[in-house]
């Protein structure tokens, strides 16, 4: 989210492992160059995995899935935002007919205290760390956003490593912000090292002839690839930002991401809502789509070991869980392999991961959500070795079997053929 805010945190009651993060983004400047149509995109969407979805189908007033989604609750004083988001259903709840409604009231049923004393409005804020991650690919949602001074609705990432290398270092992606002041404008704005809070790398897009963006359904979307993301409106693309965009600054953005949704009152960049904002004041969710494709894997390649075939995720299963073979290599997405600077090694938007955090000889290796966990740390050797740390063993061939199928685990570094790979090989 937007602002001269100096950080947009992670709130206070929020799962462990994320609790001292810090999170914000900045004011948005000028656009980039659109190097891509809508028409290109949506030939990538067709060949596309999809790796993340909520349709928000369910009874009306039920709470958001919570194998997807967890909530957020407490204020926020880094932004001087105004209102205490809430727990389960109290302010995100499905609607019954398809979509996830956040609500801001101004009420305060439960005496919730705020930086600046009670709290006036609640809110709600969900995110998908812990449950989803994903690096790259096509990431959307179709909302209709309030209306009203002081309103500030938004759709953004940050980086997975947020808990170990703190903001803006991890990195912040901001699909979409809104300030009911600018009812005919979006914005999309990159966060970083160098260029965080009021200095963030951004453009904003306008509906033509007066429109609001709160009258009817729109979707807001960015296409994300290896040192290029691209922001899009109903398929009309206004921003494409690449590493020449951070005046020399660190590219925080080839790694996975979580997606956050809320709906805020008030605050530095908003200003505070006054007498014609009316509560309680919607934003209304579709969908929340993530894809990823092989126009979108971009530097993506095989790797090869025994009898020259390929690293290769089950099936092309997405699935938590899913075996990690080997097997003829095929050009595939379940055979394209992104090995990032953080150590982590993953295709299909997820991380190659020893089961269960395992060490022993022996243990499988599988696709699952990036987390960030040494289970997920790998190292390649100039030797062509490519061993997990924590357990000080090798990527291996189940018992020396170059049959199409074979598991992979990790075991003992031997030397051995069957522990010996060629990264994009």
């Amino acid at each position: 989210m937007d602002s001269p805010r100096l950080s947009r945190r992670l709130l206070r009651f929020v799962l462990p492992a994320l609790a001292l993060a810090l999170a914000t983004a900045g004011l948005a400047g000028t656009g980039g160059p659109a190097p891509a149509d809508a028409a290109a995109m949506s030939q990538a969407a067709a060949t596309a995995t999809t790796t993340f979805s909520d349709e928000f189908d369910g009874a009306a007033g039920s709470a958001v899935d919570g194998s997807k989604w967890q909530i957020e609750t407490g204020d926020n004083v880094n932004n001087h935002e105004r209102q205490y988001y809430t727990s389960g259903n109290k302010n995100a709840a499905l609607d019954g007919q398809g979509h996830l409604v956040i609500t801001a009231r101004k009420e305060n049923p439960a005496n919730y205290q705020c930086w600046y004393g009670t709290c006036q409005y609640t809110s709600a804020r969900l995110n998908t760390s812990g449950k989803f991650t994903q690096a790259y690919g096509h990431v959307e949602a179709r909302m209709k956003i309030p209306r009203g001074q002081g309103m500030w609705p938004a759709f953004w990432m940050l980086g997975n490593d947020i808990g170990q290398v703190g903001w803006p270092n991890s990195g912040e992606i901001d699909i979409m912000e809104n300030v009911g002041f600018e009812p005919s404008t979006v914005h999309g704005t990159l966060h970083g090292p160098g260029y965080s809070g009021s200095g963030g790398i951004g453009a904003g897009y306008t509906l033509p002839n007066g429109q609001a963006f709160a009258d009817a359904f729109h979707t807001f979307a960015v296409d994300w690839a290896p040192d290029s993301i691209t922001w899009s409106v109903d398929g009309n693309v206004y921003q494409h930002r690449t590493p020449a965009d951070t005046n020399g600054n660190a590219w925080a953005f080839n790694k996975p991401f979580f997606l956050i949704l809320n709906l805020a009152v008030g605050g530095y960049w908003p200003g505070d809502p006054d007498g014609s904002t009316a509560f309680p004041n919607q934003l209304v969710v579709d969908h929340v789509r993530v894809t990823t494709s092989d126009s979108q894997t971009g530097t993506g390649g095989r790797i090869t070991g025994l009898a020259g075939k390929c690293v290769d995720v089950a099936a092309a299963n997405t699935a938590n869980g899913t075996p990690v073979q080997l097997y003829d290599c095929n050009g595939t997405n379940a055979q394209k392999w992104t090995v990032g600077a953080d150590g982590t090694i993953w295709a299909l938007g997820k991380c190659l991961d020893v089961a269960s955090g395992g060490t022993a000889d022996g243990t499988k290796v599988q696709l699952w959500d990036c987390n960030g966990s040494a289970a997920q740390k790998w190292a390649v050797s100039g030797a062509r070795d490519i061993v997990n740390p924590q357990a000080n063993k090798c990527l291996d061939v189940t018992g020396n079997n170059a049959a199409n199928g074979t598991p992979l685990q990790i075991w003992t570094c031997a030397g051995t053929a069957n522990q010996k790979w060629t990264v994009n090989g």
